[in-house]
């Protein structure tokens, strides 16, 4: 009776070595499930320890799939250069582009550092920040009523030389310098275009008109 429970225990246990079952059928060995705390679940896909991942809805956190969970950081970016007039910022990039440095200037880029004339009147550099910055030129009053801006000049110039109206209706213009007879009986003088300050604002001559004169009796006498 002893032998008999002896061989069943014996043969039971070459059975479990061998991986069968009492019914004589063999078991598949079954790999091990990942246990909750070994992955990471975001971006609707699991991550592993040790895996590193971007968030769908921010593509500037980068996070890790670590034992305690996800740990993320976010992405700083850096500066754009002060002369970026062209920027891009592409959906699958956390940070902008620059895509062009230099100075607009009314609808026209110039590189940093160069000198540029958009008009005549004007003189212009570009900064290395991006600005563009213009000495504007600061004409003095022409000499003359009916100045004349020549193309490539920034000042108006006189193309007659100095001269002014006679009187206050604008109607006849005479040269500067020497006195004038506007009529038989009335001399005028223009400014000579000498007179420091004179021009500020004075357009009309200086006249004098002879005492009981007309221009009938002037002619006469002569």
């Amino acid at each position: 009776m002893l032998s008999s429970r002896l061989l069943l225990a014996v043969l039971l246990s070459t059975q479990a070595a061998f991986g069968f079952s009492v019914s004589g059928q063999q078991q598949q060995p079954q790999p091990p499930s990942p246990s909750p705390e070994s992955t990471c679940e975001a971006n609707g896909s699991v991550y592993y320890l040790g895996e590193w991942y971007f968030l769908d809805s921010d593509h500037c956190t980068q996070c890790e799939c670590t034992a305690e969970g996800s740990a993320c950081a976010r992405t700083e970016c850096t500066s754009l250069p002060a002369g970026c007039i062209h920027v891009s910022h592409y959906p699958s990039d956390c940070c902008p582009r620059c895509e062009k440095i230099g100075c607009e200037y009314r609808g026209v880029v110039y590189d940093l550092g160069r000198n540029f004339q958009p008009s005549e009147c004007e003189q212009c550099t570009c900064d290395n920040d991006g600005i563009a910055r213009c000495l504007v030129a600061d004409c003095a009053p022409p000499p003359c009523v009916n100045p004349v801006y020549q193309p490539g000049k920034c000042c108006p110039e006189c193309q007659e030389g100095p001269n002014c109206y006679v009187d206050s209706s604008r109607s006849r213009v005479i040269p500067a310098g020497e006195p004038v007879w506007v009529d038989s009986c009335t001399k005028c003088r223009c400014h000579d275009g000498q007179d420091a300050g004179y021009w500020e604002g004075n357009r009309l001559a200086t006249c004098s008109r002879l005492r009981n004169c007309t221009p009938e009796q002037f002619q006469t006498q002569n």
